[in-house]
């Protein structure tokens, strides 16, 4: 068995007959995440437009504090750390001292809807020429499965077993669809990593997005609807499904601002 194996990876590294190979920009430290959960595939995509982009020497990222805090383990570019909810005041910080760097944030639910609410809006209200890379599980995936901003009517979190109830604890907040409001925002857009049409949908808005910033636009604003199969007390392959019947009807995927414009859908 094992000379099989050695034989096809043999083969793989023969030039032109490799199918994928990981880009230089994630490090090989292990992933913190959960088996299945999308912030590794997130993670990746990202870099790999970075890598292909020629943009490595160029860019910042900004990782946060939730699932994403280290990010920096993980991402093979300049990073800097930034308190809870902060990464957007910080990400307007090094943009502005070095506005010919790349500058992005990568941010959960938790930290950019909930702590970070002000930063968020009058970040893309101002208009600052960054990307905000928003991972959206419906939960506080790092701190025990807790309600988040984003978290659906009737759905049980460890700080809602019964489920979210609007008069108790207010609706979820769709801060994709706040943001694209502001004129500081050029493109905002919903999708998701979990099947790879979705990736491959992801990668192609994320480009725009860090082509929106680079051109000084304005705000790139992604938001990806992911899962949380250890929040959700699900197996992936039934926490993806359960995404699809309930999340994506609340948060559709899509494009929702381009060029500074709102889409009709």
């Amino acid at each position: 068995m094992e000379a099989t194996k050695q034989n096809i990876i043999d083969q793989v590294k023969k030039p032109g007959n490799a199918v994928y190979v990981k880009t230089k920009l994630m490090t090989d430290n292990t992933l913190s995440y959960c088996p299945g959960c999308g912030h590794g595939v997130a993670h990746r995509i990202f870099m790999e437009l970075i890598d292909e982009m020629g943009m490595q020497e160029n860019t910042i990222g900004i990782a946060p504090v939730g699932c994403s805090v280290l990010a920096y383990e993980f991402m093979n570019v300049d990073m800097q750390e930034a308190a809870h909810g902060r990464a957007p005041a910080l990400a307007t910080a090094i943009k502005r001292l070095w506005p010919n760097k790349f500058v992005f944030t990568y941010q959960g639910d938790g930290d950019l809807a909930a702590i970070g609410t002000a930063e968020t809006i009058h970040a893309c209200n101002r208009g600052e020429n960054i990307v905000i890379i928003f991972i959206n599980n419906g939960i506080y995936g790092m701190t025990g499965g807790q309600m988040a901003p984003t978290t659906l009517l009737g759905m049980k979190t460890s700080t809602t077993p019964h489920g979210r109830d609007a008069h108790q604890m207010g609706n979820p907040i769709k801060i994709t669809e706040l943001v694209a409001q502001l004129p500081g925002t050029n493109f905002v857009t919903r999708q998701s990593v979990h099947t790879a049409k979705n990736v491959r949908r992801a990668k192609k808005a994320m480009k725009k997005a860090i082509e929106v910033a680079m051109a000084n636009k304005g705000v790139g604003f992604v938001e990806i609807v992911s899962n949380c199969n250890s929040g959700w007390k699900m197996t992936p392959v039934n926490s993806n499904k359960w995404m699809e019947d309930n999340m994506f009807p609340f948060y559709p995927l899509g494009d929702i601002k381009v060029d500074g414009q709102l889409v009709n859908k």
